[in-house]
């Protein structure tokens, strides 16, 4: 498992996609840091900026997944994962945590954006921690999908695509469900909306109940991938 982890790891700095993910995401942060901060002077809003960034990783995160496994298909080298003498739990969590490392890290990079709200005043800390834990849970469970989307098929851009339609229709179900008059079909579409879970870390409130459903999310999506693998090993 950890040579799995490594070896993906450094595929990111070994190819190009390492630095162009890491290159379009603070680019990306940056801009809308100062757009939603700094130039609003005494309106800033840090929960509109980490609204954007949600936004913004619907793009950025296929990014890190598109090749996870589809590249192993395309190069004939997905059979030597198969009969790898590792479970194909090991397998695949290996591959979401060196996705998952990039994220983060290049997250927690872009963080250091908010030392410059503290030279000018005393933002709320609770609202800026809450939103950068729940990103943090988001961004697991999309990387999650799109690792899921990634096993699918064998090219690349298929699986950025798959990923990014499933991103966004999770995320625009809570814009859907306003519409809908029928309470019973509203309440259920806003249970399976990422933003209307989210939007409570936006003004610093904990929510357990999102905690746990980005966790599924991400649990389900690993375990179908695992299922993908056990029946194709034995195809």
């Amino acid at each position: 498992m950890l040579a799995i982890y490594k070896r993906e790891l450094r595929s990111y700095f070994s190819t190009s996609i390492g630095y162009i993910f890491i290159g379009i995401f603070l680019a990306l942060s940056g801009a809308l840091f100062s757009y939603c901060t700094l130039q609003q002077g005494t309106k800033s809003d840090t929960a509109l900026y980490f609204s954007f960034m949600l936004f913004a990783f619907v793009v950025i995160i296929p990014l890190l997944t598109m090749k996870l496994f589809s590249e192993e298909r395309k190069l004939k080298t997905e059979q030597l994962l198969l009969t790898a003498p590792i479970s194909l739990w090991s397998m695949v969590i290996a591959k979401f945590l060196a996705a998952y490392t990039m994220f983060a890290c290049t997250f927690l990079v872009s963080c250091f954006n908010f030392i410059i709200l503290y030279s000018y005043g005393q933002p709320e800390t609770a609202i800026i921690i809450g939103n950068i834990i729940s990103i943090l849970l988001v961004g697991g469970a999309f990387i999650a999908i799109g690792v899921f989307v990634s096993a699918l098929t064998e090219n690349q851009l298929i699986a950025a695509f798959g990923t990014i339609a499933i991103l966004l229709v999770l995320l625009l179900l809570g814009v859907v469900g306003s519409y809908v008059n029928f309470t019973p079909v509203r309440v259920a579409i806003n249970w399976l909306s990422i933003f209307t879970r989210f939007y409570p870390f936006t003004y610093g409130e904990f929510s357990f109940s999102a905690i746990v459903y980005y966790a599924s999310i991400a649990f389900v999506a690993l375990f179908l991938t695992v299922r993908v693998f056990e029946k194709r090993r034995w195809e």
